[in-house]
């Protein structure tokens, strides 16, 4: 399962903390019998194939900060925490890089505190999507409810494409592959 952390509502759509909900979107097309997004257990969903796998992509309809109540009304469907991708925005990465590994903190992530706190663990891979930090003077959460700047615009749908790739190779590939092929991932390579 993959599931992009974001806001529900046009008016976050193009911010930067819905990177998540965005590169899960990306995903959804390049999955083969995908079919269309339903509504089930206050997120939506969709399903189709990566490689061999099949896959379920979530979106949570509850705000980012409250992630942590989908996660844990999709552990009570049985899934395991170790087997979800949660792709959310990070505003310690530069615009343009992305990294995914298999566990660890929340790094202040509202998202992922939420989860933490739910799930009472932080072993599950996460794959995290640069939208770079915060001016001094801007305020952290003005700034991730925020829409790309016009420079930042150009180089978000190829961000955006590049994470889904990463996810879709995690889930077809495995994790390590995803690792060894993704974290080197920077926006220099957005130009090649």
């Amino acid at each position: 399962m993959v599931v992009g952390l974001g806001n529900p509502g046009s008016e976050y759509a193009d911010t930067r903390h819905n990177a998540g909900f965005r590169a899960v979107d990306a995903l959804a097309g390049k999955l083969a019998r995908a079919t269309g997004w339903t509504r089930s257990g206050g997120a939506l969903r969709a399903k189709g194939r990566a490689g061999r796998h099949d896959v379920t992509l979530v979106k949570p309809q509850e705000f980012m900060n409250r992630s942590g109540g989908a996660m844990r009304a999709l552990l009570a469907e049985g899934w395991v925490l170790s087997e979800l991708l949660v792709v959310y925005d990070d505003v310690y990465l530069p615009l343009g890089a992305i990294r995914i590994r298999p566990g660890g903190g929340s790094g202040g992530h509202q998202g992922l505190e939420s989860i933490l706190a739910s799930t009472g663990s932080g072993e599950f891979p996460r794959l995290r999507i640069g939208v770079g930090p915060a001016p001094r003077a801007q305020d952290l959460p003005e700034y991730v409810l925020a829409p790309f700047s016009e420079t930042e615009r150009e180089t978000v749908p190829r961000v955006i494409e590049a994470a889904a790739d990463c996810a879709f190779d995690a889930v077809a590939e495995g994790l390590a592959k995803a690792m060894n092929r993704w974290n080197r991932f920077g926006r220099d390579d957005l130009d090649e």
